[in-house]
C-alpha cells in the first residue's frame, strides 16, 4: 500500500469515528476545499425532516488527515464547550415555520451556520433563542 492510499484510508477511519460519535451517519458532507496553502474542511449536516443543509464546523489543517483529525478532537467536546440555540425560520416561498438547533459560541456563530451557502434572502429567521444548560 503506498503513502498516498494510506491517507486516504485514513481520512476515511476518522470521517467514520465523526459521524458515529456524532450519530448522524449518512447526513454528513465532509466538504473540503483549499485555503492559503491549507485544506479547510466544512463539516455540513443535512437535516433529512425538512431536507436543508447546515455548517456544523470548519477546522483549518495542513492536510485532510490534520483538519480532519481536529473536528474529530472538537465533536468530542463540544457540548461541554459550546452553547445551543434553537432558531425558527421559514425558507422564501413557503409560510411552514422550521425548527434547528445549533451548538455555537454566540448567536453570531449560529446565524453564521444557519446562513452558511445561503442568500441572506432565502430564509426569514424569526426566533434565535439561548437554550437553558441542562
Amino acid at each position: 500500500m503506498t503513502l498516498h492510499s494510506d491517507i486516504h484510508v485514513e481520512s476515511a477511519r476518522i470521517q467514520q469515528e465523526i459521524e458515529k460519535h456524532l450519530g448522524i451517519e449518512g447526513n454528513l458532507v465532509f466538504d473540503y476545499l483549499t485555503q492559503e496553502g491549507k485544506i479547510k474542511l466544512n463539516l455540513i449536516t443535512i437535516n433529512q425532516r425538512h431536507n436543508q443543509s447546515f455548517l456544523f464546523r470548519s477546522e483549518l489543517g495542513v492536510d485532510r488527515v490534520d483538519a480532519l483529525s481536529k473536528m474529530l478532537e472538537y465533536v468530542r467536546y463540544y457540548k461541554d464547550r459550546e452553547s445551543s440555540y434553537t432558531i425558527q425560520w421559514v425558507p422564501s416561498g413557503s409560510r411552514e415555520l422550521q425548527t434547528s438547533y445549533f451548538r455555537a459560541r454566540n448567536v453570531y456563530e449560529a446565524l453564521d451556520k444557519l446562513y452558511y451557502s445561503r442568500e441572506i434572502n432565502s430564509i426569514t429567521v424569526f426566533s434565535v433563542v439561548l437554550n437553558p444548560v441542562a
